[in-house]
């Protein structure tokens, strides 16, 4: 089988007709709903294949293979786009929008030219529009407003884990995200640490969350008495990862127990414990040390766009 990755390096089956020869990396025309556009064309394994098919993934009609003529004209495409870019640019500058134009695409007929910009609010560009208008003239215009995290994932890179983005590979649709997943996670709440290039929350906070929350419910909670193989304590941490609690003791000490080790109490135990400096509680003493204002590194509605 044969694909071509469109935006956001999303895969689609390439649909050839009978009198079109595709090779694995031919540079080929293909027709998609914003009209016709430049794809590499991708030989799959077998495995990939029906993985695809399985999905019911659309297929995208190829109209061509490129010829010489077609890349000279692409060349010219990218032109355009490039001085596209410049000419909106001063446009939004004049007019002192704010919003932040991040990239001009035009389709490969030349019928239509794409501007993608992010704005923290809705933008009026209706008097951008017109002037836009007096400058691509015979062409349909759109200005598309992305979140933050699309804009990255039509950056392409790679992660702090090293791989590739989650949002321009596997990741098809963006779910929100906010400082609780980390906090439950006893994750450092600090923006390196849990904030991806867009400078959202990390979208793998979400992937192994759900576990998280299963373990703890099956450990003794934070504050509770417990019966521990060195005597009574009370719980001031959990480790979920390794299934251990830790727990101050009546002389002043903490030591840290397997969960099995443990036994929870009713009797009330006179045990003061400090959580603000666990972990798991972290969250409220870092924020005041540091003056962080981790809120704004959570989604917003206008930071999550559809489909684009």
């Amino acid at each position: 089988m044969l694909i071509v990755e469109l935006l956001k390096n999303r895969q689609y089956p390439l649909e050839i007709p009978e009198n079109v020869k595709v090779k694995h990396n031919d540079m080929v025309i293909v027709l998609t709903q914003k009209g016709e556009e430049v794809a590499k064309a991708i030989q799959v394994p077998p495995q990939v294949a029906s993985i695809l098919t399985r999905k019911k993934v659309p297929t995208v009609p190829c109209l061509r293979v490129m010829t010489k003529e077609d890349l000279d004209s692409y060349k010219e495409i990218e032109s355009l786009e490039e001085q596209g870019f410049k000419d909106c640019l001063e446009l939004i500058k004049q007019h002192n929008l704010q919003m932040n134009l991040f990239q001009c695409k035009y389709t490969f007929d030349r019928k239509k030219v794409t501007f993608y910009y992010t704005a923290p609010e809705r933008v009026d560009f209706r008097n951008l529009l017109k002037d836009l208008t007096k400058v691509f003239k015979r062409v349909r215009i759109d200005l598309k407003h992305i979140g933050v995290r699309d804009e990255t994932s039509l950056c392409l890179g790679s992660g702090l884990c090293g791989r590739p983005f989650c949002c321009c590979t596997f990741k098809r649709q963006f779910d929100s995200i906010n400082i609780k997943l980390a906090h439950d996670q006893s994750m450092p709440i600090t923006p390196s640490k849990i904030s991806g290039t867009c400078g959202r929350l990390l979208c793998c906070l979400n992937y192994e969350y759900q576990n998280y929350i299963e373990t703890a419910k099956e450990m003794v909670p934070i504050g509770s008495g417990v019966m521990t193989p060195d005597g009574v304590g009370r719980v001031c941490s959990l480790n979920i990862l390794t299934n251990k609690v830790s727990a101050k003791l009546s002389d002043g000490k903490i030591k840290e127990y397997l969960s099995s080790e443990v036994e929870m109490i009713d009797t009330d135990v006179n045990i003061e414990i400090d959580i603000t400096n666990s972990p798991t509680y972290n969250y409220a003493s870092l924020q005041s040390e540091e003056n962080i204002d981790i809120k704004q590194f959570e989604d917003e509605k206008n930071n999550i766009t559809d489909d684009i």
